[in-house]
């Protein structure tokens, strides 16, 4: 048999995604394969995402990375949630948490059981039945315990913030240590190859001329390889996202050390603030169309709990996705692939989930196209899905004081995120199709936080009488708060575990 096999692997850009995408391939692929990665210090990588969703545990999982020692190299915290400020309107809060809403019945779940109840005006809100929701609003933390499983510990579900420099630097350590090596330099050219256009090699401002079977594209934004070479072609998607700016700045930290990230609506996007060990990051996401960088700054500055530690950096994006996240012998990852904003903190996500199907697909010489229209259009399912839920937090909203809350308050939507909002209007039913990342207990959150209320709810629930229902939900988060008593703070767990080192002063 010939041999087609893919030899040589290089990796264009570091950043937490060339830097993640070193060190799965290095650690989860067969021997045999060399890996070069590409990046040069003269050119800044975004850096801003802090945050992650509960996947992110699964990636260090499969590297075999210890969680203490990566939270202590990364200055990280943790992370149980997300809450919203002035989303819905004005004054309002809630919380996303991770994790499951109470503890679904054979016959319905959970939350339809409380749904009936809130209409009655017998449950105000479903905070009390969520341990996640619960432990952030106190402070509290802890890891989940699955040798519990008739406890809702065991569903404790948690999420990190760390320092996304510190984390490439880690993996960096990691991926070195088996074999990539690193090559410091700019790319000003991308050879192609006759006949069928595939990457042949990039060549460097020194000169040199880089040869490999296959390309990573991890350049950010500006996609080096798949844009700029390929051009592959972007799909749009600012009409119905349309904040296209951020402008961000670390702080000092200040206030308390709460395990979620929150994000605050300003009148044309939003604040996040991400609580690390040594700073707090902190950033403005949004609409050049309705608000001028100069004022997004203002409000921002006025917004920090403490004393700001850089200059003010202004990025710029369009919220949208490759028409191809591989095409010929490239695949595109990270944001190269596509931006997403960061509001419910899925771009790391997102690497890992692209790396693990590269992974599944991985190709030989040949480079069968119908792995590679296979692998696009998960991809292209995963971006759409994740998209709508986004779209979702702009949609359902019940602000009048400014144009921009009223464009996306009024704008259609995809047809797909229609049915969703139609379904849950009728009888608070959320559907969860093809595998999607966020589940019905995420999707309940954010509508009904943002003051979606559905006509009724699903009359399977009748089954039992509101009495016992209201014993069922007073049973629930009795058991629930008292798990959380038994927490430590969420500071207080970092110190005994996983603090990183205090830097001496000089």
């Amino acid at each position: 048999m010939e041999d087609k096999k893919v030899r040589k692997i290089v990796i264009v850009g570091g950043g937490t995604a060339g830097w993640m995408a070193a060190s799965a391939l290095s650690q989860l692929l067969p021997a045999g394969h060399s890996y070069q990665l590409i990046e040069s210090d003269q050119i800044s990588t975004i850096g801003v995402g802090e945050a992650t969703i509960p996947s992110i545990r699964n990636f260090n999982l499969h590297l075999g990375i210890d969680e203490n020692d990566f939270i202590r190299a990364t200055q990280g915290t943790f992370k149980l949630g997300i809450e919203f400020v002035n989303w819905g309107k004005k004054g309002d809060n809630y919380i996303h948490g991770f994790g499951s809403v109470g503890r679904d019945q054979p016959t319905a779940n959970f939350y339809q059981y409380w749904l009936k109840m809130n209409q009655m005006g017998h449950a105000p809100t479903m905070e009390p039945f969520s341990i996640n929701t619960v432990a952030a609003r106190m402070g509290r933390f802890s890891r989940g315990r699955p040798d519990l499983p008739n406890s809702p510990l065991s569903d404790l579900s948690y999420a990190f913030h760390f320092d996304a420099g510190l984390y490439a630097r880690y993996l960096r350590t990691y991926s070195e240590a088996r074999g990539v090596q690193r090559i410091e330099g700019k790319i000003v050219g991308t050879v192609l190859r006759e006949g069928d256009g595939f990457i042949e090699a990039v060549v460097m401002e020194n000169g040199q001329r880089i040869e490999a079977d296959f390309f990573i594209d991890c350049s950010g934004l500006v996609g080096l390889l798949i844009e700029q070479a390929l051009h592959t072609g972007y799909e749009d998607w600012s009409h119905w996202l349309p904040c296209d700016r951020a402008i961000a700045v670390p702080c000092e930290t200040a206030g308390s050390m709460q395990a979620l990230t929150r994000s605050t609506a300003h009148s044309a996007g939003w604040q996040w603030r991400i609580p690390l060990q040594h700073r707090t990051g902190n950033g403005h996401v949004f609409s050049s169309r309705f608000m001028e960088p100069a004022e997004a700054e203002k409000i921002l500055m006025n917004n920090l709990e403490g004393k700001p530690l850089a200059e003010p950096r202004l990025l710029k994006f369009v919220t949208g996705k490759r028409k191809q996240t591989w095409n010929k012998n490239c695949v595109a990852i990270g944001l190269s692939g596509g931006f997403m904003e960061p509001l419910e903190s899925t771009s790391i996500h997102m690497v890992k989930t692209a790396l693990m199907r590269l992974i599944t697909f991985f190709p030989d010489c040949g480079f069968d196209q119908v792995d590679i229209d296979t692998f696009n259009r998960l991809c292209d399912n995963e971006y759409a899905q994740i998209r709508d839920f986004l779209i979702c937090h702009y949609k359902v909203n019940a602000r009048d004081d400014s144009d921009f809350w009223r464009y996306v308050q009024e704008m259609e939507v995809p047809a797909a995120l229609q049915r969703k909002l139609d379904l849950f209007a009728s009888h608070g039913r959320i559907l969860r199709e093809n595998e999607e990342l966020f589940p019905e207990d995420s999707w309940l959150q954010v509508m009904h936080g943002q003051g979606m209320r559905p006509r009724s709810y699903n009359p399977v629930v009748d089954q039992r009488s509101p009495e016992e229902i209201a014993d069922f939900l007073h049973n629930t988060a009795a058991v629930i708060r008292k798990c959380v008593d038994a927490m430590p703070g969420h500071l207080d767990f970092i110190r005994a575990n996983c603090q990183a080192p205090v830097k001496k002063a000089a």
